[in-house]
C-alpha cells in the first residue's frame, strides 16, 4: 500500500503514520515539518503546501491520501493535484462541522453548519468536506472525530483532569448532572483511519468512543489518580461570574459545555463501530494519560485548565456554599 499523509508531523499525524508503518505501508508524509519528524520508516517531503509547486515532488499514484488539514487554501490545491491519482482519500473533520448540540445520539445524518466565515472552524471543515467529495465522490471517507485524546495532547483539555487529581486539596469540578463525556483515543482514531483506507471505506463515520456521564468520569479520572479529597461541584452561573471558561483554554474548566449543547459529547458512535472502529476502555486511556502528565510534569504551565491559584480562589469565594461530593472508592 502506498499511502500519501498530508501532514504527519504533528500529534495525530504521527499516529497515523505509525499505523500505516506497522501494517507495512510504504508511507510518505508532505508538510513543512515545524511540529517534528516524522516517525521511522516514513519519507517526509519538507514543504510549504501553500508554495508554487508545492505537489511537484509527489509522483505516481497513491493507494491511500489522508488530508488532516481543513483550511481551503491547502486542501483545494491538493485536491487539484492529487485527486486524480488516488484510488481512496480520508478527510479528517470533526463533530464540530454539527448545527445543533442537543440532540443526544445524533448520527451523520444530523444538519450541518452553513460556511459562511471560513475563519471559524466548523465552517472551515465543512467547507473541506464539500470540496473533498466534489472532487473525490464515492472515493472519499469523511472521519468525524469527536474530542482526540491520549498521551502527548497538546491542548492540556482531557489531561487537566487526571493531573488535577494527581494533586491532594479540594477540586473544583462543574456540576455534572446531564453533562458527558465522549472522547476517541488518538491511537484508536489511528488505527480506524488505517483500516478503513486498507478496506476502501467510503462515507460519513462519527469517530466517536462511548458517551459516559461527567460525574463517572471524575470518579474514573479520581480513583485512577489515587484522589482521596473532595470534589466541589459548583454551579454554572457561579463559576462564570468568576469568569471561569467553558471546554478549553486558559482559566477553563476542560470538557465542560453549556447544558444546551450537551449532546456535542453524545453522538451516535454506530456508524465507528460497524466499520471496524473500536474504542479502548476509558480507564486505560486515563491511566496512560496520567502517566503521560507525570512525566511532563503537572505543575508545568497548561493551555487549558485552571492554575493552582486560579482553582484556590475560585473555591474560597464561590465554592463553600456548596456541598462537596466525596470520590467513588
Amino acid at each position: 500500500m502506498r499511502a500519501l499523509v498530508l501532514g504527519g508531523t504533528g500529534w495525530l499525524g504521527r499516529a497515523i503514520v505509525r499505523d500505516l508503518l506497522g501494517a507495512g505501508a510504504d508511507v510518505t508524509c508532505l508538510a513543512r515539518g515545524e511540529s517534528g519528524g516524522v516517525p521511522d520508516g516514513a519519507e517526509l517531503i519538507r514543504v510549504d503546501r501553500r508554495g508554487p509547486g508545492a505537489y511537484e515532488a509527489l509522483g505516481g499514484d497513491w493507494d491511500e491520501v489522508i488530508e488532516l488539514s481543513y483550511d481551503v487554501d491547502l486542501v483545494e490545491p491538493a485536491l487539484d493535484a492529487l485527486a486524480h491519482r488516488a484510488a481512496h482519500w480520508t478527510l479528517v473533520s470533526s463533530v464540530s462541522v454539527y448545527a445543533r448540540n442537543d440532540e443526544p445520539d445524533a448520527d451523520e445524518s444530523a444538519l450541518l453548519v452553513e460556511p459562511t466565515n471560513l475563519t471559524e472552524y466548523a465552517d472551515a471543515k465543512v467547507a473541506a468536506e464539500r470540496s473533498s467529495a466534489a472532487r473525490l465522490g464515492s472515493r472519499l471517507l469523511i472521519g468525524r472525530p469527536g474530542l482526540i485524546v491520549g498521551p502527548g495532547d497538546p491542548s492540556d483539555r482531557f489531561g487537566y483532569w487526571p493531573a488535577r487529581f494527581s494533586r491532594s486539596g479540594p477540586a473544583l469540578v462543574p456540576t455534572a448532572s446531564g453533562r458527558f463525556v465522549q472522547v476517541i483515543d488518538v491511537d484508536d482514531l489511528a488505527a480506524w483511519i488505517g483500516q478503513a483506507g486498507r478496506a476502501g471505506r467510503t462515507g460519513v463515520v462519527n469517530a466517536v468512543g462511548e458517551a459516559h456521564p461527567m460525574r463517572d468520569f471524575f470518579r474514573s479520572a479520581a480513583d485512577i489518580a489515587g484522589f482521596d479529597d473532595d470534589l466541589v461541584e459548583v454551579d454554572d452561573d457561579a463559576l462564570l461570574a468568576q469568569d471561569v471558561r467553558y471546554w478549553a483554554g486558559p482559566r477553563s474548566l476542560p470538557l465542560w459545555l453549556p447544558h444546551s449543547d450537551a449532546a456535542f459529547a453524545q453522538r451516535s458512535a454506530r456508524a465507528f463501530q460497524e466499520t471496524g472502529g473500536v474504542a479502548r476502555p476509558l480507564d486505560e486511556t486515563l491511566a496512560d494519560v496520567l502517566a503521560d502528565e507525570r512525566s511532563r510534569g503537572v505543575p508545568r504551565p497548561r493551555r487549558s485548565g485552571l492554575t493552582e491559584s486560579e482553582e484556590r480562589a475560585i473555591l474560597h469565594l464561590g465554592g463553600s456554599e456548596h456541598s462537596p461530593e466525596p470520590p467513588s472508592r
